[in-house]
Formats: C-alpha cells, structure tokens, sequence
C-alpha cells in the first residue's frame, strides 16, 4: 500500500487514551493519519448520535464532545471527506461476540463508516484481567498494544488491495495483550452467539446487571468451538472477523401468509 493512503482514526475510549496513541504512532509510519475522536470516554455508547458537537483542534487532528459516531459522521463529512479508510481503536477492552456489537463505541463507529461505503476496522485489546491486577489497570504502555499495532497495520497495508471489503463492509479485530513472545497467529472468524448476563435484584429497588462472560473467559468456562472470535482471542491469537453492516432479511413464508390475511381478519 502507498504512503498515500489516508486514514481517519477514531475511538470510544477518547482521543488521549493509551491505546489510540498506539495505533496512531503505528499507521503514521505509513500513512496520513487524521484523529477525529472523542475528547472523553464514551465506551459503550454504540451508535448514539448527537445534533450539534464541539469540535477542537488536537495535536492529533481534532477532538469531538461527542459520541464516536458523532466522530465518524463529522469526519466524514466535514473534517477529512477523502479518507481512504476509518479505523476505530485500540479500544482497551476485547469486543467479543455477536451480542457486543451493537453496544460498542468502537464497533459503531465502523458501522458508521460501512453506511458511508467507507472501508473501516475496529479493534480492541483483549486484557484477561486475571492475576491481582485489575484488568484497567493493566495495558497503560502503548507497547502492551504491539499485538494490536501488528495486525492492524498489516490489515492496513493488505486488504484494501486483497479486495477484502468488496465482501466485508467492516473487520472487527481483538488483539491478545502482548506477552514478550509473537507475532500471535492471525485466525479469520466469526462472533460468538454465547451470551450470559443475569440480573439479580436486591429487594430494595436496585436490580444489578452482570455479564458473566468476562469471569468464564478467565477461567476459560467458555464452550466457544473453534472459528469463533473469543475462542481465538483466549487461545491466544488475533481474531478478525468479516462483518456486513445493514442488517439482513430473509423471505419468510409464514409472514407473508399473516400479511394475506390482515385486512380480514383486524
């Protein structure tokens, strides 16, 4: 790939976190970089939209008070309109599964860019957690992110030209935490459907959410076969999976017979 290709990086985490810097320092090797990301934290906001947002300039390109599709749709449409590509990371924090990828700012935002027909990659980070670190506390060095820095620029640097997105609207990428040792093996593959959250509540007005698959990843209780995107990243490797933004329809015959039938029967 040429040094002319041109990159708009976003995030959720915000535009100073460690694992955007990561990422930004990564891609300027090779291509324009402009940042246009959020000024603050806005995990799991999914693809929560703003009217009006503040924008100011940044020593990387711009930071947005706003969402990360906020980000997506200022850039694409105002800030940097010729981009080439948008990625959207290094969010710290795996996103796994197919129930996580309406909820992510960072997968959001690379849905954002699909419905633009620009070619996006989200990547995230995936920090076991275990040990008496807690898991946001661990990955504060960009180097920590080399996995995720690996992967994304060779995705970067190959799939545009592999044709990769005249199939795929948007990669969603999860690195494993670099561990001295690597390259970590690179496996395509496809969300988990596993899904475990439970609610319990107190008798006393507050009902607590839970996922529980953050606890069974780190005890691998997890029955993911092989091909799945959390099986991967818990054995160790980088998983990509190839993902369609809109959402897709079947013809359903047992529908098209309630529809017959409205009219006579409401």
């Amino acid at each position: 790939m040429s040094e002319s290709l041109s990159v708009l990086l976003t995030n959720d985490d915000g535009i100073d976190a460690v694992g955007f810097r990561a990422l930004y320092d990564a891609i300027s090797e090779f291509a324009e970089v402009i940042a246009v990301a959020p000024a603050n934290d806005q995990s799991a906001v999914g693809r929560q939209l703003s009217s009006d947002v503040a924008v100011r300039e940044h020593e990387l390109g711009y930071a947005i008070d706003g969402t990360p599709a906020d980000c997506v749709v200022a850039g694409l449409e105002s800030l940097c309109p010729d981009v080439d590509v948008v990625i959207a990371g290094c969010n710290k924090g795996a996103n796994l599964g197919e129930y996580v990828l309406g909820r992510s700012g960072t997968v959001s935002a690379a849905v954002e860019a699909a419905f633009f027909d620009v070619p996006a990659i989200a990547v995230s980070l995936y920090v076991p957690g275990d040990g008496d670190t807690p898991w946001h506390e661990q990955a504060d060095d960009t180097e920590d992110f080399r996995e995720a820095k690996r992967a994304t620029s060779y995705l970067l640097r190959h799939a545009l030209g592999a044709g990769v997105f005249e199939q795929a609207d948007y990669l969603n990428v999860n690195a494993p935490i670099a561990d001295g040792e690597g390259p970590a093996p690179l496996e395509i593959t496809r969300p988990s459907r596993l899904y475990d959250m439970t609610a319990e509540h107190d008798g006393n007005g507050t009902i607590t959410l839970y996922d529980r698959i953050w606890e069974r990843m780190r005890v691998d209780d997890i029955p993911d076969p092989e091909g799945t995107d959390r099986r991967a990243v818990v054995d160790g490797k980088v998983s990509v999976s190839p993902l369609t933004a809109p959402h897709t329809t079947e013809h359903h015959e047992a529908l098209d017979g309630l529809a017959e039938a409205y009219l006579d029967t409401v």
